[in-house]
C-alpha cells in the first residue's frame, strides 16, 4: 500500500478537534459495550482495516466476546447474542454509515427512542458519526495496522 500522509503529525490542530469528540464521547451515558459495536460495526461497513484491528482489540480487553465480534456483521442472523438495545444501535450504525442509501429510517429512529432516552439517541448518532470521520481518515490516508 502506498505511504502517504500523517496527518497527525502536519496538522496536529485537526486530530485535538476529532479527539475533543472522542473525549465527548467517553462522558456520555453509553456503555462502553454499545461504543465498541458502533465502531466495530461501522468499520467493518468502510473497509477500515486500522479502525476495525484497533476496536476489536478494545473490545475484547473490555470484556466482549470473541463468538460476538466474529458475528457482528451478521449481527441480524444472530439475534439471540445481542440485546433489543445492542439491534438498535447496530441497526442505526448501518442506516447511518450508509446514508446515501435512505439515511437513519423513521422506523429504526423510532425503534431507538423505545429504548433510548432522546439524549442517548444524540450520544449514539455522534458516535457514528465520529468512528466514521475516523474511517475515512484512516482509510483515505492509509493508516498502517499497528500489533
Amino acid at each position: 500500500m502506498e505511504k502517504r500522509i500523517n496527518i497527525h503529525a502536519l496538522d496536529p490542530k485537526a486530530y485535538k478537534a476529532m479527539s475533543g469528540l472522542e473525549a465527548y464521547l467517553s462522558q456520555t451515558d453509553l456503555s462502553k459495550t454499545i461504543k465498541e459495536l458502533i465502531k466495530i460495526r461501522s468499520s467493518q461497513i468502510n473497509n477500515c482495516a486500522f479502525c476495525i484491528n484497533m476496536h476489536t482489540k478494545d473490545a475484547l480487553a473490555n470484556g466482549e466476546t470473541q463468538q460476538r465480534i466474529f458475528l457482528l456483521s451478521a449481527w441480524r442472523e444472530a439475534p439471540d447474542l445481542f440485546s433489543e438495545q445492542e439491534q438498535v444501535v447496530l441497526e442505526m450504525t448501518e442506516e447511518i454509515t450508509l446514508i446515501h442509501q435512505c439515511g437513519l429510517r423513521s422506523e429504526t429512529y423510532q425503534k431507538a427512542l423505545a429504548v433510548f432516552s432522546e439524549n442517548q439517541v444524540a450520544q449514539i448518532i455522534m458516535a457514528i458519526v465520529t468512528i466514521n470521520s475516523w474511517n475515512r481518515i484512516a482509510v483515505s490516508t492509509h493508516m498502517p495496522i499497528s500489533d
